[in-house]
């Protein structure tokens, strides 16, 4: 490789024979039988009931949204740190975000942030389990279930997290996953919903294919709906992939400790927290930075790059992006969400991508202490 990629996955050649084979045969007789099948893999390593194969995790939250019943007039409560695709489908279904404030260690929704911002309008909430760590999703849930809330748990960077025992993506009324050709597990791009509720399941399915009714053959459509299915293709990809789950985890662990390894000792950085409760898949390893090393994630990225070295910034608060930072709800969260604000500008993701070598991450790492020698 020329440059140090910043994400991307680890192919072999059980994906591509499953990808070829649904290529050549996943037509007629056997259309179908690749999404099912990567669905029903999914479902059993989740341990959830029911899954649905999507075209992209944005599909997954759009269509939980939906089967909620979430719409106009509702609240639906987000953490301010995350990507705009946890948000964005709440505009979809006429529905505001409301912007909590994240822990400064898991960088995940706090139980105390969630219930400080609810309202009688609060209809939903959408913890995430971002860069494969986890909230502490029981308290969470438990304030939801005690004041009707519903909750859509985005896993998206999260395959093979766990939180006290239990799998990313099982905890809410839904769970959804992204496999975006940076994530953990891949189908180039692609969703999963997971859920263990029939009747979301069946609502769910029936909004991703233009309102058809179960079982209909004679196209008596009976909603405008939507149009949201993975290719076999894809799902091919994808069973293979999630046959190869474990071994995916462990290499991103591994990727994560060889950075810590290499960076332990620098004083002032800090890398994604682990707590005793949880198993951090480690989709991105991050690093946020003390105001006093005087390095902002932009600069960082930009010094990085002199080095053939891809990485990212944290995502930057929700309530600070362009279509969210006039609203009333980001006009209070910018005032009110200290730890968003503080840990999103000095955040960068280091290069996670799976095909990363123990000699690549050292290379990252004696370059980084390099830049933070001096100062932008």
């Amino acid at each position: 490789m020329d440059r140090i990629p910043v994400a991307g996955p680890w192919i072999t050649d059980k994906e591509v024979s499953y990808a070829a084979d649904a290529a050549a045969n996943g037509w007629y007789e056997r259309a179908g039988e690749y999404p099912r099948r990567f669905e029903e893999a999914m479902a059993a390593y989740v341990g959830s009931r029911y899954a649905l194969s999507l075209p992209h995790c944005t599909a997954a939250i759009h269509l939980s949204l939906l089967a909620l019943g979430v719409g106009p007039g509702d609240e639906v409560v987000v953490p301010d740190v995350t990507w705009i695709a946890t948000a964005a489908p709440l505009s979809y279904v006429g529905a505001t975000p409301v912007f909590a404030d994240i822990d400064e260690h898991t960088w995940c929704l706090t139980p105390d942030s969630f219930e400080a911002v609810i309202t009688p309008r609060t209809r939903a909430v959408i913890p995430v389990d971002l860069y494969g760590s986890m909230p502490q999703l029981d308290e969470i849930v438990g304030i939801a279930r005690a004041r009707d809330i519903a909750v859509v748990e985005d896993a998206a960077e999260a395959i093979g997290s766990a939180y006290r025992g239990r799998r990313a993506g099982s905890f809410g009324h839904t769970g959804v996953f992204s496999f975006h050709g940076s994530k953990t597990l891949v189908t180039g791009e692609g969703g999963m919903l997971v859920t263990n509720d029939r009747d979301l399941y069946d609502r769910v399915k029936f909004f991703s294919d233009h309102g058809r009714p179960p079982g209909d053959r004679y196209f008596l459509n009976s909603e405008i709906a939507y149009k949201y299915k993975m290719s076999s293709m894809q799902a091919a990809i994808g069973l293979a992939q999630i046959e190869r789950v474990e071994e995916l985890v462990a290499r991103k662990r591994e990727i994560h400790l060889w950075y810590r390894e290499g960076l332990s000792d620098i004083e002032g950085l800090e890398l994604n927290h682990e707590p005793e409760d949880v198993l951090n898949s480690f989709w991105m390893t991050t690093a946020v930075l003390d105001p006093d090393l005087g390095w902002m994630s932009r600069d960082l990225v930009t010094a990085l790059d002199h080095y053939k070295i891809d990485s990212r910034p944290f995502f930057s608060p929700l309530s600070s992006l362009t279509p969210y930072r006039q609203q009333p709800e980001a006009l209070a969260a910018r005032e009110r969400n200290t730890v968003s604000y503080r840990v999103g500008p000095r955040g960068i993701n280091l290069p996670s991508a799976l095909v990363l070598s123990r000699d690549d991450v050292a290379f990252v790492c004696e370059s980084l202490r390099e830049i933070l020698k001096s100062r932008p």
